[in-house]
């Protein structure tokens, strides 16, 4: 689990469910491409850079990651509410 989670979970208790299964997910993952992601995350948003918008719990939170396919690695750049992800800069987050 990403540390900061808890304090996040405190702040958000109704994302604590979504993102443990989000982070379960991705931790069985075998991502070679984003088609490998757009095969259970339909929804989500692929950015330059290998940057992904994962919608978290019906679109009410929104995880930006870089995926580095090649070795199987998943860093979450930023996490939280659909209003704070729409002051941000995905691209460069």
């Amino acid at each position: 689990m990403k540390p900061g989670w808890a304090q996040f979970f405190r702040a958000h208790t109704d994302a604590e469910q979504s993102l443990l299964a989000w982070h379960a997910d991705v931790k069985h993952a075998y991502w070679r491409s984003p088609s490998d992601i757009k095969k259970n995350y339909r929804h989500d948003s692929f950015l330059a850079g290998n940057r992904v918008v994962f919608n978290i719990k019906g679109n009410t939170y929104r995880l930006v990651a870089t995926i580095q396919y090649e070795f199987g690695i998943v860093y979450i750049l930023f996490e939280g509410t659909h209003r704070e992800y729409d002051q941000i800069d995905a691209g460069t987050v």
